[in-house]
């Protein structure tokens, strides 16, 4: 004992080799048997959250608040570095607990996740605020320590420099204030279709932070949208479609509006023999039947009275092929509609909404829906307009080489 007292920097170093090495064994064995048993305490409760936490590594680093406390009991006996060295470990204790306290709140924020509230709203923002905050505190913290001085005056006075802050995190303030303004006006979820075409982003949202909002779009790339800026403009979101029920098919036919005309009594008759005409012809052959005798129409001129015609025999058909269509709403919008003809034809639009709001359904629907409609309406003695083909222009070449009249195919050619 002379010895070391006559050679007191080999005293310290002993001890402190003695502390640090008994501060090891103490942090090993906590971090083997302790944090077992805390394992087996989780797996007791009647709980699965608290198991969750232990799995993702939140307690992993209290152990290290061992040899913090071994260390810091031990300077005692090391009276030249004990003020040093207890801010050194204070700062240390002060960063393992901010940094549970990080991994506690992700923690929290996955297992948040995991359930369907999730969706409609999202607290990551919140978290990442909080996050930056417990941060700043930490090392306003750490740096008072280590120059022995009290946090507080420096604490307060971060409202000295709240004109600094708000400039350094000015994205994050906006981003802060978007976010609260998309959760309390359930403006946007997780896995909503969002269309933003400023920003060229047509797709499922996949993320919603604090700064940025992440779309992955329909060819799979991804597209990262600022908070602030996607709630400062106009976006669409297709929530309200799937909650509805319903898929909108918003699509025309060009008529050729030289095959228009009054029904013949042929005609009639033909039409007759589609099923679900059946009961519409009979219906309104009486009602013009009727209206025509009340009001002493004379039918031998045909623009005399009421007549049917084959574009309104073809509409009903169309509506009558809707309504017994199974993938068809019939609940929601249903109109089979004449727009404002033009040069190009009568545009004859279908709008209606599919039941199945998913795109590849939706999309089978739609086709096969036009597909019918294509292939049945010469059956209406009607024609669908286009601009001349190369099959057209072949046909009439070969016209003019067999000498044909205008009275002859020309005239149908033209018609087509």
């Amino acid at each position: 004992m002379d010895f070391l007292q006559a050679y007191p920097i080999l005293r310290d170093v002993l001890i402190m080799c003695g502390m640090l090495a008994a501060s090891t064994i103490l942090y090993h064995l906590t971090k083997r048997y302790v944090m077992r048993l805390i394992l087996v305490i989780f797996r007791q409760t009647p709980y699965n959250w608290d198991e969750r936490l232990y799995e993702q590594g939140v307690f992993d680093d209290l152990p290290l608040l061992v040899p913090a406390f071994v260390l810091s009991q031990g300077l005692i006996f090391v009276p030249s570095i004990a003020v040093i060295g207890q801010r050194l470990i204070a700062v240390w204790v002060i960063f393992v607990l901010v940094k549970f306290v990080d991994k506690l709140l992700s923690g929290a924020l996955d297992i948040y996740n995991s359930y369907e509230i999730s969706k409609r709203r999202p607290i990551k923002t919140y978290v990442q605020i909080v996050k930056l905050f417990i941060y700043i505190a930490a090392v306003i913290l750490a740096v008072t320590e280590l120059i022995g001085e009290s946090p507080w005056p420096y604490l307060s006075g971060l409202g000295a420099i709240t004109a600094v802050l708000m400039l350094v995190f000015q994205d994050t303030i906006l981003g802060f204030i978007a976010s609260v303004q998309i959760n309390s006006n359930d403006l946007l979820r997780v896995g909503d279709w969002l269309d933003a075409p400023e920003f060229n982003a047509d797709g499922h949202v996949i993320e919603i932070a604090l700064h940025n909002i992440k779309v992955r779009n329909w060819d799979r790339t991804i597209t990262t949208i600022p908070a602030h800026k996607l709630v400062s403009s106009s976006f669409k979101n297709w929530r309200g479609m799937f909650e509805g029920g319903g898929r909108r098919i918003k699509r025309s036919i060009l008529i050729d509006q030289t095959s228009v005309r009054f029904c013949t009594q042929e005609m009639i008759e033909k039409y007759k023999k589609i099923h679900v005409l059946k009961d519409y012809i009979e219906q309104k052959e009486a009602e013009i039947t009727q209206y025509n005798a009340e009001h002493g129409i004379d039918d031998s001129v045909v623009v005399n009275g009421r007549r049917m015609t084959n574009l309104g025999t073809f509409r009903a058909y169309i509506s009558a092929y809707l309504r017994n269509h199974p993938g068809i709403h019939q609940g929601l919008t249903f109109l089979v509609r004449q727009m404002q003809p033009t040069r190009d034809g009568l545009p004859l639009e279908i709008y209606v909404f599919t039941k199945d709001t998913s795109w590849a359904a939706h999309e089978g629907v739609q086709a096969d829906i036009f597909d019918h409609i294509l292939a049945v309406v010469s059956e209406f003695d009607l024609r669908v307009a286009q601009d001349p083909t190369g099959y057209d222009l072949q046909r009439l070449t070969d016209l003019v080489g067999q000498g044909k009249g205008a009275d002859g195919e020309f005239g149908q050619l033209s018609a087509t």
